[in-house]
């Protein structure tokens, strides 16, 4: 009688430490939301808990709470972006949330043109939101340290793909993109920009424009020649793409006297004001950058986009040519029916 009590007492040991460990090191963690959990800052314990219980992340808090005080978790919350495997263990599950092993976030960036869509592009992927984006670009002291104002701030943002925690501050995602804008311009790019007589800023403001002028990498040199002579020679750029951000009217397909007259005011209307705008109307790509710093010698001073679906453009020192290749692209224009 008594081996058989001993018996059963050792059997239930076994399969209560079974289950224990089992509970513990099992794969008992679910991932139904999601790959990633975020713990916003300032999260306390318990609104931890009752987040990965309500997102059924784990089935409930007896054995979240037994692991959690024993690596002290309890006390030792960080925010965060954590991946959630399903299948993974209660164990990893704490070790990695007690640990703050969150993943970062791969910020990619291509072409932006405003301010307010960095920032609804900054709110859509990391803790912040778009309010505190544009109070900090808005914000002259805090731009200040950059030597840079509200007009050119986007020079600091060179399209890349950045790897940045999700609860990382604005302030501080600004100057990891500044930093990264640091380090694109090198030595060599300063010395061909000082050669253009243009600030890296400069450069950049003019590459905008070309981004916006044409898709064809080899039409962005030849394109950057044309303003680099008509800066040269006094002349207004008369650039078309600013005009649409001069109106926020980024759709425009024609830019008619209307238009231009109704952008009168705009410091970025290069109708009315000479030289370069401001600041840049978009994020062009490190290609386009490299195609004004490394422009060729042209004395081209128009361009218009050939009459077919090429996408390229005619280049002339000739007005009289020009007005023959502008009348030929309106023609091709109305025979399409844009308007």
């Amino acid at each position: 009688m008594k081996k058989k009590v001993i018996y059963s007492l050792l059997v239930v040991i076994l399969l209560s430490g079974g289950f224990l460990g089992w509970q513990i090191f099992g794969p008992t963690v679910s991932a139904p939301g999601g790959k990633y959990f975020f713990i916003p800052t300032g999260s306390s314990y318990a609104s931890v808990r009752e987040q990965l219980i309500e997102k059924k992340i784990i089935r409930g808090p007896f054995f979240f709470d037994l692991l959690a005080k024993q690596f002290k978790y309890t006390k030792n919350v960080k925010p965060g972006r954590y991946p959630v495997r399903e299948g993974m263990s209660l164990y990893k599950l704490i070790r990695m949330l007690r640990s703050g092993s969150q993943s970062p976030v791969n910020l990619t960036i291509t072409k932006l043109r405003t301010k307010e869509d960095l920032a609804q592009k900054l709110a859509a992927n990391f803790e912040t939101d778009s309010l505190s984006v544009i109070n900090f670009l808005n914000n002259a002291d805090s731009l200040r340290p950059y030597q840079l104002d509200t007009h050119n701030l986007m020079t600091a943002v060179i399209p890349n793909t950045y790897a940045i925690l999700w609860n990382t501050p604005v302030s501080r995602i600004f100057k990891r993109l500044y930093n990264e804008k640091e380090k694109f311009w090198t030595e060599e790019r300063k010395r061909k920009a000082a050669a253009l007589n243009m600030t890296p800023e400069q450069v950049y403001a003019m590459a905008s424009i070309v981004e916006e002028e044409t898709l064809k990498e080899e039409d962005k040199g030849k394109i950057a020649s044309v303003y680099i002579n008509r800066i040269a020679s006094g002349q207004k750029l008369e650039a078309d793409p600013t005009i649409k951000f001069a109106l926020r009217n980024f759709g425009l397909k024609r830019i008619r006297n209307s238009h231009k007259e109704a952008a009168a005011a705009s410091p970025y209307n290069t109708y009315y004001v000479k030289g370069l705008p401001p600041g840049p109307i978009c994020t062009p790509s490190s290609n386009t950058i490299d195609a004004v710093l490394n422009a060729p010698s042209t004395d081209y001073i128009f361009f218009v986009a050939r009459p077919d679906w090429s996408g390229l453009s005619n280049f002339t020192s000739s007005y009289a040519e020009h007005q023959i290749n502008a009348k030929n692209y309106q023609h091709f224009l109305d025979s399409i029916n844009i308007r």
